[in-house]
């Protein structure tokens, strides 16, 4: 095995500048360096990667694919295109490097990390077109140095490939092992034993070059590194192997639904092929509060099959590079933040205490002082708290508030409830809704920032354009076709007529009715598309449409023309969902915003094309409440953090302009991410009632998301189902530190019905943009923000402040 140089002036850099040691013995396992936000993240692996490769010519490295390499990407692509630049020296200067030799990026071999089989290299979801697009094509390797993964050719016949071999996909790994029953799974089987064959190879091949000497990679939502999922044998090789769900839902966007991924085998690079060459540098980058669990598992505890990153605690190069959310569960990081402190922080406090009464299954009040010296941040608590014990009263008190204040009557308020994505308001809170839209002097309005496209599987839009053929063939809709500008773009009485039209047939329980309004819709939609009326020219434009759906891959970025049509679905859904409450569709905003495009790495917000839309909004609807999705850093889609920070954006030039108005914020959050009870000031009850009507809406409305192609990695099924699991989660929580008794013994019946809570958190603006910016900070580095100015005739790099 070649010995590589793993010494590293870059770590001890970024170690000093952290201010953290770099573990904390014994209960971390692994070397970690932790950072502010992700785009340091990125800066620190690609300064890191080019140290290395400075000490190490020729070498070998295996590099990730995917969303997290995103800054990684562009600062290793900065430094070698401007490399003799002096900004670029002078950057890598900082960090200790030696640039006077510049890496020779083809001298050094590539080992493809993973694959998914089957399929096509040439699309742009095979991890296959990533390596070319970024690493031989933007880093500038020799594809003739690189190992790479044939998961369309190899055991194929000839003139044929593994697409013909497994139909959609599917892929039976049981074939190895038993006879073929028919033809078709002879080819399989000789296809997974040539495939197996190849395996073996390859991994001769890395230890013929020595090892993996630099291996950069993100963990995945159950742990995993490479392909190598919950309960791979650390002695793992090279193989092609089944996924979990967790790893299957995580690909499904990509893939072009669950539908599509769960039946995938995938290629990967094994544990042992990672960590063969003990002089390797490992390096495993992870950001948001998402991963801190996964993070944890991975450092803290004892080598597991279960949590197959703990196999690089063997390697003395392994590092965990992390943002500050993903280290936020490392005990002892946590316990020296804190015991810095002069005193803990209340909101600490709470939810330190409320976590304790938690695990033990026991009331705030009722903790003991033993029950706090058994945990160690209790014991950190109890010695900078003089009162613990009013601590606990108090808390408790504050919880009861809240649940209080959940119940209190809100009246002669106008409402803005925004959302990412068309679903995520009812998601979120639409038990609190439930009891808004019951008062008349409330008003309330929908806005929904995206089109929301990626969500609506091909065969989806397939059935709904099948649906409207057959209507148009049996002249089914010459009623309302021969009516004078029925479908008029502008038509708003005739939109609201498909949807009432729907609703009706639900009522009726006629499924007739039902697919009707929705041919109805689907043929304004393609009206407002083409701009063609006649029937002749619309049935030639659905069978086009059909024809490019059929052709089309799994998960292949959709034309534009789709793109707006499978839009055109998410907004038809909302607006049969708030018509259930009686808003019709002058209630309603769908704006589209530009930067939602679809792209793995999508565009930066302008602030013509994104933000001035959301003021135009807020000028004209002058709410008195907006709603908002505030998940932190790293967590949850990477839209719902561009949409906050486009509100934001809105929100600080609105209030310049009306610095009178008492603007309050609802902070609010869905299956994507949760409150702790500590951080929620507002505790709404959830009852049965609540809780079936939240399903109902959910099935009768969504019906792009009915089978849930694109679902959570947490739970497999529709979102509504996860939606109610998160709020009853939630209540359980709280029952356990007030006391079962709190609800069910209360005089007030909400109380007593109680089955679920939604938390929300009450802001005002100032509040809510700090929380906006610290969150920017962290995805952005706290840098300026290339909004596009409104100030200036060209595009310019502004602060978030809007110019007057």
């Amino acid at each position: 095995m070649r010995k590589y140089n793993s010494t590293s002036i870059v770590e001890e850099t970024a170690l000093r500048r952290s201010g953290k040691k770099f573990w904390y013995t014994p209960t971390e396992k692994t070397k970690i360096i932790e950072v502010d936000d992700f785009p340091t993240l990125g800066k620190l692996a690609a300064i890191r990667f080019i140290e290395w490769l400075l000490l190490n010519p020729e070498g070998v490295i295996s590099l990730p694919t995917g969303k997290t390499p995103e800054y990684f990407l562009k600062w290793v692509t900065y430094f070698l295109q401007n490399w003799n630049k002096a900004e670029a020296r002078k950057e890598l200067g900082a960090w200790g490097l030696d640039v006077k030799k510049k890496p020779r990026m083809n001298s050094f071999a590539f080992v493809q990390i993973d694959e998914f089989y089957p399929i096509n290299p040439n699309h742009e979801n095979s991890f296959a077109y990533y390596v070319k697009k970024f690493y031989f094509g933007g880093f500038g390797l020799d594809p003739k140095k690189a190992l790479l993964m044939d998961a369309w050719k190899i055991g194929a016949p000839p003139e044929k490939d593994l697409g013909w071999v497994f139909p959609e996909g599917r892929v039976d790994l049981s074939l190895r092992h038993r006879k073929p029953s028919n033809e078709r799974e002879g080819l399989q089987h000789k296809a997974l034993c040539e495939m197996d064959q190849f395996a073996m190879e390859y991994e001769g091949r890395i230890e013929q070059l020595g090892g993996i000497g630099f291996c950069l990679g993100g963990i995945g939502p159950d742990g995993h590194i490479g392909f190598n999922i919950r309960s791979s044998d650390h002695f793992s090789t090279t193989r092609l192997t089944s996924i979990n769900y967790e790893t299957a839902a995580a690909a499904a966007v990509d893939l072009g639904g669950i539908e599509v991924s769960r039946n995938k085998a995938v290629i990967t690079i094994g544990l042992k092929t990672i960590t063969e060459n003990d002089s390797a540098t490992a390096i495993i980058i992870a950001a948001g509060e998402d991963k801190g669990k996964v993070v944890k598992d991975a450092v803290e505890r004892e080598p597991s099959i279960l949590y197959p990153a703990t196999v690089l605690q063997k390697l003395p190069a392994a590092r965990f590079y992390l943002t500050r959310g993903a280290a936020k569960q490392l005990i002892e990081r946590r316990y020296e933040s804190l015991e810095s402190l002069p005193e803990i922080p209340y909101s600490s406090a709470s939810r330190i205490l409320i976590d304790i009464a938690s695990m033990r299954g026991g009331e705030l009040t009722s903790l003991t002082k033993s029950d706090l010296q058994k945990d160690r941040i209790g014991c950190l608590l109890l010695k900078k708290t003089t009162d613990w014990r009013k601590l606990e009263q108090r808390i408790s008190s504050d919880l009861e508030k809240r649940i209080e204040k959940g119940l209190e009557e809100v009246e002669g308020l106008t409402f803005l409830h925004t959302s990412p994505h068309h679903d995520d308001v009812m998601l979120g809170y639409l038990p609190y809704l439930l009891h808004l839209v019951r008062k008349p002097e409330n008003s309330h309005y929908f806005a929904t920032m995206t089109s929301g496209f990626t969500s609506v599987s091909n065969s989806y839009l397939l059935s709904k354009l099948r649906d409207l053929e057959e209507f148009l063939q049996k002249e089914l809709l010459s009623d309302v076709m021969a009516e004078q500008n029925y479908f008029s773009p502008d038509n708003m009485v005739a939109r609201n007529r498909d949807i009432y039209s729907y609703l009706d047939g639900v009522a009726n329980d006629s499924s007739h009715m039902q697919t009707e309004a929705e041919a109805r819709r689907m043929l304004r939609n393609l009206i407002e598309l083409t701009g063609e009326f006649e029937t002749k020219s619309i049935r030639k434009e659905t069978g086009d449409l059909k024809n490019y759906l059929m052709s089309a891959y799994p998960g292949e970025k959709d034309i534009p023309g789709i793109q707006k049509l499978k839009g055109m679905i998410r907004e038809w859904e909302e607006e049969l969902l708030w018509a259930h409450l009686g808003f019709n569709c002058s209630h309603i905003s769908h704006l589209r915003l530009g930067f939602y495009t679809g792209d793995i790495f999508t565009p930066t917000p302008e602030w013509e094309r994104d933000i001035e839309p959301v003021l135009s909004l807020l000028r004209k609807i002058n709410p008195d409440v907006i709603t908002v999705a505030l998940d932190p850093e790293g967590t949850g889609p990477d839209t719902h953090y561009k949409v906050l920070q486009i509100i934001s954006g809105a929100m600080r030039t609105f209030m310049k302009e009306n610095p009178k108005k008492k603007l309050k914020v609802w902070g609010y959050r869905n299956v994507w991410h949760r409150f702790h009870p500590s951080e929620a000031d507002i505790s709404i009850p959830v009852s049965m009632n609540s809780l079936a009507i939240m399903k109902a809406a959910f099935h009768i409305c969504f019906g792009s998301q009915k089978a849930a192609s694109f679902p959570s990695y947490e739970y497999d099924g529709p979102f509504c189902n996860l939606a109610q699991k998160v709020m009853v989660e939630q209540y359980a929580v709280l029952k356990t530190c007030l006391g079962r008794d709190f609800f069910y013994a209360s005089n007030v019946p909400r109380l007593r019905a109680t089955r679920g809570l939604v938390f929300l958190k009450c802001m005002d603006p100032e509040e809510f943009l700090d929380e906006a910016l610290l969150t920017r900070k962290f995805m952005e580095g706290g840098k300026e923000h290339s909004f596009f100015s409104p100030c200036a005739d060209v595009k310019t790099v502004i602060k978030y402040e809007h110019c007057d």
